[in-house]
C-alpha cells in the first residue's frame, strides 16, 4: 500500500491505496471519471439531471468495492486546502496527486 493525495476542488486528502493505483494514479482516476462512472448501471446515483457528480470518496468506494476489494484503501489525513496541490507539506510533495 502506498499514499496518494486526492481532492475534488476542495481539501487535499491523503489516502493509502494499493500499489498499482499509486503507481498509475492518473490512469485509474481518469478511467473512473470518464468511462466507469458514465457507463455502468450501478453509477446512476452519480448522474443527476444529465450532470455527473462525484468526489474522491466515491473514487475510494469504487476501488474498495469493484477493483481492489481485498486491499481496501483508506483515508490517512486531511491536509485542508492546498491550492490544488501547490502548497503541500514538504513530506507529501513527491506523493502522487489527482484532483477530480
Amino acid at each position: 500500500m502506498k499514499k496518494v493525495i486526492l481532492s475534488a476542488d476542495g481539501d487535499s486528502c491523503v489516502y493509502e491505496v494499493p500499489n498499482a493505483v499509486a503507481d498509475d494514479l492518473e490512469r485509474y482516476c481518469l478511467y473512473f471519471c470518464t468511462e466507469w462512472i458514465r457507463s455502468e448501471p450501478q453509477t446512476r446515483k452519480y448522474r443527476i439531471h444529465g450532470v455527473v457528480c462525484y468526489d474522491q470518496d466515491d473514487f475510494i468506494d469504487y476501488l474498495n468495492q469493484y477493483v481492489f476489494p481485498n486491499e481496501p484503501s483508506r483515508l490517512i489525513e486531511n491536509l485542508g486546502w492546498t491550492n490544488f496541490g501547490q502548497n503541500l507539506p514538504e513530506a507529501y510533495r513527491a506523493t502522487p496527486y489527482f484532483n477530480f
